[in-house]
């Protein structure tokens, strides 16, 4: 840190209004600069990227962040911060506009009505001919499986349901928050195949992980009913592309509509791939940014984390007049005690401590009444386990 405060690299072009979060006269912010104090992304990959060993955080303006690498981060101690449901709204929009997409076979007339060809007497002919085959279907009635019950999934759930849909919800990991926001009127599905069996349409909503990669499967598939719709506006490998493809040819399937264009995809007549547009909002991009901006700065200046993808939630107000200590270690027995009596050879008085564990890593905030120095910093972080400490 510098004596003037904070420095900001950027690595993509980033929301003036997220970046008017961060006072400039206690933060510099670049897109190039030498020992940042944290590093602000959207897209650009940093798996290749050396991250400066001064980099104490790191914040995706966005939900995903497969282009960051957490794991080693987490070694670091540094924390990754991400911006969950600050574009909810675009995703939602877009996934009920996939849903009419699919129901009405838009994109296919569309493509039918542009390449008509003649006088208007011809086309007007031609459009009588040709249009009972786009007839599609009505929305009310119909049941929508909605996997994956975050912030977005949520929305999406709601908006259905508004939209005279029957709607089945699955996800084993809900939380009371999330809970408290679905409507009531959300069918809880038993099981992912419980879910397949009973839809005629459904979305996906979840993060890329092990467990999700190939999750909307051959197996599942087969379980919709027939001319069912699969969407996909959450990661391209959650979805088996070949056994969608295989269902589309077969006639099992109605459609597929996603985020992710394949070559295999792009040509499919039953398949309509947009060009990754989920969070492409003027709106979603600043909601991003000044989500991801406040949390860096509360992490800078106070050592809360919030949103965290790798490290626990640890907020703790501030008492006036103590130092505060900001220690991320391994999720190991005695940590807490080591560092207490560390302090306490230093003559220094804890009046209040936080510590949270999430998996592996752990997070603990103390504030002290007392000077917290070079010496006693370096002795925290010998001790076995530290990955970080600072004063803050």
């Amino acid at each position: 840190m510098l004596a003037m405060g904070y420095r900001i690299l950027t690595l993509n072009n980033i929301s003036v209004r997220g970046l008017e979060r961060l006072p400039r006269d206690r933060y510099e912010v670049a897109s190039g600069m030498a020992d940042p104090d944290a590093i602000m992304v959207r897209s650009a990959d940093m798996h290749a990227m050396e991250i400066p060993a001064s980099v104490l955080a790191v914040g995706r303006a966005g939900a995903g962040v497969n282009n960051v690498p957490v794991a080693a981060l987490s070694r670091r101690g540094v924390p990754v911060f991400n911006a969950p449901g600050a574009n909810a709204n675009a995703v939602k929009e877009l996934v009920i506009a996939g849903l009419l997409l699919g129901a009405r076979n838009i994109c296919q007339a569309w493509d039918f009505a542009r390449h008509l060809q003649g006088d208007d007497a011809t086309i007007d002919a031609a459009t009588e001919k040709g249009k009972k085959d786009f007839v599609g279907f009505e929305l009310p009635g119909r049941t929508l499986g909605v996997i994956g019950l975050g912030a977005i999934g949520v929305e999406v759930a709601n908006a259905a349901e508004r939209l005279g849909m029957k709607v089945l919800g699955y996800d084993p990991q809900i939380t009371v928050q999330r809970a408290w926001q679905l409507s009531s009127s959300v069918e809880q599905a038993l099981s992912l195949d419980d879910l397949f069996a009973r839809s005629q349409m459904v979305t996906v909503h979840v993060p890329l992980a092990d467990a999700t990669r190939g999750l909307v499967s051959e197996s599942r598939i087969r379980l919709m009913q027939a001319n069912s719709v699969v969407l996909n506006f959450s990661r391209a490998p959650i979805v088996d592309e070949a056994a969608i493809l295989a269902a589309l040819d077969a006639g099992r399937l109605q459609g597929y509509i996603c985020d992710f264009p394949k070559n295999s995809l792009k040509n499919h007549p039953r398949v309509i791939t947009l060009p990754h547009l989920g969070a492409s909002t003027g709106e979603a991009e600043e909601n991003c940014a000044v989500m991801v901006a406040d949390q860096l700065r509360d992490f800078l200046e106070n050592g809360n984390v919030r949103n965290s993808v790798n490290f626990p939630e640890a907020i703790l107000p501030r008492i006036p007049g103590c130092a505060r200590i900001a220690v991320a270690n391994s999720n190991v027995p005695n940590m807490v005690g080591q560092v207490s009596t560390l302090l306490a050879a230093a003559g220094l008085n804890i009046s209040e401590l936080l510590n949270k564990s999430r998996g592996e890593y752990a997070y603990t905030l103390i504030d002290a009444e007392g000077t917290v120095d070079a010496a006693l910093l370096d002795r925290l972080r010998a001790i076995e386990g530290v990955l970080s400490a600072r004063a803050v």
